[in-house]
């Protein structure tokens, strides 16, 4: 993995329930508001959602699934563009103050290296891309084998402080993604480490043990 910055974080594990989506944009809200005023340290969030699709800034109403779908959409104020969130995801959002120097898409970088890490711990070689110019952004995470999408990442920054963060597809149903253009790409084949690794023979660990994988990579506890 590439060097990135010693940055360690508190944990804030919520893996065991389901949480709704925008009580969570609430709960995100006075963290990130704590953060700014220093009241708590850099922090990881990780939960799971019921499921929802979110639109980012940029999203092509085109993009959207059919109101038939039966599934949520909700709009967001984070980067990033149209994804799916659901059980068998595991979510973390990052409230992380900006060191000196030091953009969103830095960050982004560095949070798109730690997944590479925890997603190959978990026995899938994983990749982040560089966007070719004029290209639909390719932020996130690839399988390196297959080529596929298995985690997507959406940021936004506020008085020098990130909300939102990523979501790494587990287990659970991969059918929603289907329904809609997942990150403005229409040939985007989204995936899940139970699906690459169940196609290639091997174990599939649990969604608690992957959790405490990522909170390990991130240096979060």
């Amino acid at each position: 993995m590439e060097t990135v910055k010693v940055r360690p974080l508190a944990l804030i594990d919520d893996t065991d329930r389901l949480i709704e989506y925008s009580a969570a944009m609430d709960r995100m809200q006075e963290l990130f508001e704590e953060r700014v005023a220093e009241r708590r340290p850099d922090t990881l969030w990780l939960l799971s959602h019921e499921q929802i699709f979110t639109a980012g800034v940029r999203t092509d109403e085109e993009h959207y699934p059919a109101p038939e779908a039966g599934i949520p959409v909700l709009m967001t104020r984070r980067g990033g563009q149209l994804t799916y969130h659901g059980p068998g995801q595991l979510v973390g959002y990052l409230i992380v103050r900006l060191q000196p120097g030091e953009g969103v898409v830095d960050y982004i970088r560095e949070v798109e290296h730690r997944l590479v890490e925890a997603i190959g711990k978990a026995g899938v070689t994983a990749e982040r891309r560089d966007t070719p110019k004029g290209s639909e952004l390719l932020t996130g995470v690839w399988t390196a084998d297959t080529g596929r999408k298995i985690t997507s990442i959406g940021m936004r920054v506020g008085r020098n402080v990130t909300t939102h963060g990523f979501a790494v597809n587990v287990d659970g149903d991969l059918t929603p993604w289907s329904l809609a253009v997942a990150c403005g790409m229409p040939d985007v084949d989204m995936t899940s480490l139970e699906r690459e690794l169940r196609d290639a023979g091997l174990p599939v660990p649990s969604f608690g043990d992957f959790a405490r994988t990522v909170a390990e990579v991130f240096e979060a506890s």
